[in-house]
């Protein structure tokens, strides 16, 4: 048996200090540029793992998830290439989406003619377990799969934006508000585990809770609605 790809590398966020942190669209614009060789690194580690998540949940093995991540970027940069996405005037997550979609379906048409080839190997008029996994999951082209990639987006973009936001408090007020924020601890918890008092508590809430928002926002407005 081959052995099992490797799941997508977790991105690794570094923060810019100078000005606002470079934004989805400002990423996909530098992607012109087929020698800036960064950006693309940028790209795939930021994107890849989201795909992957979205396919492995949408009912796709490891492997064939896998094959859905290297796919779909193989579309996305056929279509960067031949210029079939403005964003100007086109929503990024929406294009993402769409060369995903065809991919996770693309992979479930493959799974449901190789079980039709096994089933007609080992036909049995009483084995009720023929039926094959894709027609007991939900339709990738339907809503379920648009409730999924929203969710997954969301997730991804709290993600991307705490790390960040990690990287511009101190280490003490980001531990504050991940206890109390984060993980719901009650005020006097937080005061007691971490030693500090109610102020501290509150103010550690606020501010970092500002430059969350700010972060979340900065990643978002890259994707025209």
């Amino acid at each position: 048996m081959a052995d099992a790809a490797p799941k997508p590398e977790e991105p690794k966020i570094e923060v810019e200090h100078s000005g606002s942190p470079p934004t989805r669209k400002t990423l996909i614009e530098r992607l012109d540029n087929w020698e800036d060789w960064a950006s693309w690194d940028e790209f795939y580690r930021t994107y890849s793992t989201f795909v992957w998540h979205v396919a492995r949940k949408s009912g796709l093995s490891d492997d064939e998830a896998s094959d859905v991540v290297q796919e779909t970027f193989i579309g996305v940069a056929k279509n960067l290439q031949k210029k079939k996405f403005d964003t100007s005037i086109g929503s990024f997550k929406s294009f993402l989406l769409n060369q995903a979609r065809w991919r996770i379906l693309d992979q479930f048409r493959r799974r449901k003619k190789q079980q039709s080839r096994e089933a007609d190997l080992h036909f049995d008029d009483d084995d009720e377990r023929r039926t094959a996994p894709i027609e007991r999951c939900a339709d990738p082209n339907g809503m379920a799969l648009e409730k999924l990639w929203e969710k997954e987006w969301r997730d991804k973009i709290m993600d991307i934006a705490l790390r960040r936001v990690k990287a511009l408090v101190s280490p003490r007020q980001f531990q504050i508000f991940s206890c109390y924020v984060l993980k719901g601890w009650s005020p006097e918890r937080v005061k007691k585990e971490l030693g500090v008092n109610a102020a501290q508590v509150y103010l550690a809430k606020h501010r970092v809770g500002r430059i969350l928002k700010r972060e979340a926002a900065r990643l978002a407005e890259g994707d025209p609605q």
